[in-house]
């Protein structure tokens, strides 16, 4: 299938921001804006957005990569992942207007870059769905039932841990010190009503379009995230409804850095926009 690639200048509160743009010849009627986590640019890690964004227009539907303010060529200074609802914005203008056929859009995201997807789902009218990739969600409670949970068991039963730590190669005043401070935030977390993860609960449950939430299997991002909505009522709720689907790749690290578990990803997030523009 031929598709074109281009670059797309547009402004962003006085800043210019650069975006690719993909589309085949007949697009549907969804595309999908693409936003980088991290402190990174549009390629994103190993060229995996690049990769999706191709993957995608291969399956008919345009995508959008682009450079926050601040990041990669875009001017400006960098703002957060919390602080880019306008560049969000600004881009999903250009990008109807660079693509007309496109009327609805899904926003794509990976660890940071879900949880700007997340906060800003009812910042657009034209936003349908959201596509988020081991979320970011982290506070140090989450950090430390995660710790506590997934990562000091395994060190337990790591056999290169016990022969290094005979051999006096393990701090272990300071391994201690780390396991009791994870107990200690662990039982002293305020239960604060405006935590990241509540927030974007909150922002999931305002948003009236599908969800689809992909976890990895090697990545304590993802496994973070899990904790964290863990016995929430509101998620369990949002789960229920239909309106989310969970997405699990067992093989998958935190960038989907294997060839199988990338395509894979974006064989899965292909066959789910597709699914909500009728197929």
């Amino acid at each position: 299938m031929s598709c074109d690639e281009r670059p797309v200048m547009f402004e962003c509160a006085g800043e210019a921001l650069l975006g690719i743009v993909v589309a085949p010849e007949r697009p549907m009627r969804t595309g999908v804006l693409v936003l980088v986590g991290g402190p990174q640019y549009r390629v994103g890690s190993h060229r995996q957005f690049v990769m999706l964004s191709r993957a995608l227009a291969a399956r008919n539907i345009a995508c959008m990569r682009f450079d926050f303010r601040g990041m990669g060529d875009a001017t400006g200074e960098p703002a957060g992942f919390e602080s880019v609802h306008a560049d969000i914005a600004a881009a999903i203008k250009a990008f109807r207007a660079e693509v007309p056929r496109v009327k609805r859009v899904v926003i794509w995201g990976l660890c940071d870059g879900a949880s700007a997807a997340c906060l800003f789902a009812r910042g657009d009218d034209a936003v349908a769905g959201l596509m988020l990739l081991n979320p970011w969600v982290r506070t140090e409670a989450t950090r430390a039932r995660t710790y506590l949970k997934h990562y000091y068991p395994r060190r337990l039963l790591d056999r290169d841990f016990w022969v290094r730590l005979i051999h006096g190669e393990v701090g272990v005043v300071k391994a201690i010190r780390q396991f009791v401070g994870g107990l200690s935030r662990r039982r002293s977390e305020t239960g604060e009503s405006e935590s990241l993860p509540e927030r974007m609960i909150s922002a999931l449950d305002g948003f009236e379009g599908a969800v689809l939430v992909g976890l990895s299997g090697h990545d304590y991002v993802a496994r973070e995230f899990e904790e964290s909505v863990r016995g929430n009522v509101r998620f369990d709720a949002l789960r229920a409804s239909g309106r989310m689907t969970i997405c699990q790749f067992a093989d998958a690290d935190h960038t989907f850095s294997a060839k199988s578990s990338c395509e894979a990803m974006e064989r899965a997030c292909a066959e789910w926009v597709l699914s909500l523009d009728g197929g």
